[in-house]
């Protein structure tokens, strides 16, 4: 997309933070029953009414968590938004609210912020949270956004890292792999780019793996998906930092071991066809790529009725004895040890 260099820009400044928060936020509205006041004062007022409070908080920082040269505003306000709720439903809870807080350099007019509120309103009208408050100021480099989701659940619904036992299956939602291979492409067309700002890529082979990488979705269907078939999750949690290191997470948490089966991997074509193309082991990235968010969770065995055969859910492997290790078991039946090597911000 070639940019219009000549459309007009809006200091910030002119605006002060409080006519800025007010500008930005002037068209959200609340629609969940539990705000009783959003955004427009000194705090939100919220009435659970007797459901439990799930609360989560999530940072994403420039050249750390994205790159403005291929991430576009828009998306990244759509993302920043998705990833929180994705931390509320791997408690097996309902978002119901998210806080915006923003740090901007002066490289930011007005209309970019604009374009990064777009996409968090997009998501917010999407997945029905309201935004019931935040914070901006200004920063000497880059930008910076915090995100604070909020969530409701029934006591007996929440689902921790703790409980898995021996010989539970251990359940993924959708594929994964595909946001790392997507973000692959994205870094590779960007060093053609520097070399010749003229050419534009062909993204097209590459929608699917692109889509998960700068616009993922949070996996809100799965609650009252798994409620329908009457399962109730032993743990969960989502897969944001890689595979390898959720299922370490809930070894560690559940004090268990675990057998991955490589051939039970969920992979889409299009991720497949990509690491062929720059040579990379698709078991390898499925395992620590990162940035999927879809839901690794066990169930207990005598729940694989109810769940097989849903195009929603893959049974990856089980949970054993915590003295066996934790383990990938390839497609000829050799037992390999996992260790976690999936995304570390530090």
């Amino acid at each position: 997309m070639i940019e219009n260099k000549n459309q007009s820009k809006t200091q910030v400044e002119q605006l002060g933070e409080f006519g800025l928060i007010k500008h930005l936020t002037k068209n959200f509205s609340t629609t969940q029953s539990s705000t009783l006041k959003g955004v427009g004062d000194d705090g939100a007022v919220l009435d659970f009414t007797g459901d439990k409070v799930v609360v989560s908080t999530d940072l994403l920082i420039e050249g750390v968590h994205f790159d403005l040269a291929y991430a576009p505003l828009k998306h990244l306000g759509y993302k920043a938004i998705v990833v929180n709720l994705s931390d509320i439903c791997a408690m097996n809870a309902v978002p119901t609210q998210v806080t915006v807080s923003i740090a901007v350099s002066n490289r930011f007019p007005l209309e970019a912020l604009e374009e990064l509120y777009e996409g968090i309103a997009l998501a917010c009208n999407y997945y029905k949270v309201d935004l019931i408050g935040g914070d901006t100021t200004s920063s000497q480099k880059g930008l910076i956004i915090s995100v604070t989701a909020l969530g409701k659940a029934q006591e007996e619904d929440l689902v921790y890292r703790t409980n898995a036992q021996d010989n539970d299956l251990l359940v993924l939602t959708g594929d994964i792999g595909g946001a790392y291979m997507g973000l692959q492409v994205l870094e590779r067309e960007k060093q053609v780019y520097l070399v010749n700002p003229n050419n534009q890529p062909d993204l097209s082979p590459y929608d699917y793996i692109i889509e998960r990488q700068l616009k993922p979705e949070a996996r809100t269907d799965i609650k009252q998906l798994l409620a329908e078939l009457d399962v109730k999750p032993t743990s969960m949690i989502d897969v944001s930092d890689g595979l390898s290191s959720e299922i370490m997470h809930l070894c560690t948490e559940s004090k268990v071991g675990c057998n991955l089966f490589e051939e039970k991997l969920p992979l889409d074509p299009q991720f497949i066809n990509t690491c062929e193309e720059f040579n990379i082991d698709s078991t390898t990235i499925a395992i620590n790529g990162g940035e999927d968010y879809e839901l690794l969770f066990t169930v207990k065995m005598e729940d694989y009725d109810k769940i097989k055969g849903n195009p929603n859910l893959t049974v990856i492997g089980h949970m054993t004895q915590e003295s066996e290790g934790v383990h990938l078991i390839t497609r000829d039946n050799t037992k390999i040890p996992i260790k976690a090597k999936g995304w570390n911000a530090l």
